[in-house]
């Protein structure tokens, strides 16, 4: 035997009854007035918080907060400038489109001036009287079809 410790060593394959421990019984203690049943009062709260204990922070975690800090800054101030980038790109194609509205509208109104402007009966009285022109007669015109294309090439001359 080991000196002053008593050791109980059975022999064998046969396990006796463990004996049963005594059942304890939990004191529940009256909660203080203001707190509910198994909420912790704000002494026990403010006492687990300081048990808790901040990281240390060493070179290399600060480090690697600065460079992540870092980062973010120029990808938020690169966005903010793509954002922006864009903002005047819309602003512009918004300016041109306008342009280009009233640009068209000045040419319609002109077309239709020009148009109105021209007598189709005096163009007419000049290429016959003074021109010396001539209606076609019925064999000389000829017909026909472009078949979806919007020009025609002439590759020999037409036959009379």
């Amino acid at each position: 035997m080991v000196s002053g410790m008593d050791y109980n060593y059975i022999d064998g394959s046969a396990v006796r009854k463990a004996e049963a421990a005594p059942v304890r019984r939990e004191v529940r203690r009256p909660a203080p007035q203001g707190t509910r049943r198994g909420q912790p009062n704000r002494h026990r709260r403010a006492h687990s918080r300081r048990q808790v204990k901040a990281a240390p922070m060493n070179v290399g975690y600060i480090a690697v907060v600065i460079c992540a800090l870092a980062v973010t800054c120029v990808v938020l101030i690169s966005y903010i400038g793509l954002q922006s980038a864009i903002t005047g790109h819309i602003n512009n194609i918004s300016k041109l489109e306008s342009e280009l509205n009233d640009l068209r509208l000045s040419n319609d109104e002109l077309y239709m001036k020009i148009m109105s402007s021209v007598d189709l009966e005096e163009i007419k009285r000049i290429a016959v009287n003074e021109l010396g022109m001539k209606y076609a007669k019925e064999g000389q015109v000829i017909t026909y079809s472009g078949e979806g294309s919007d020009y025609v090439r002439q590759y020999s001359d037409i036959p009379e």
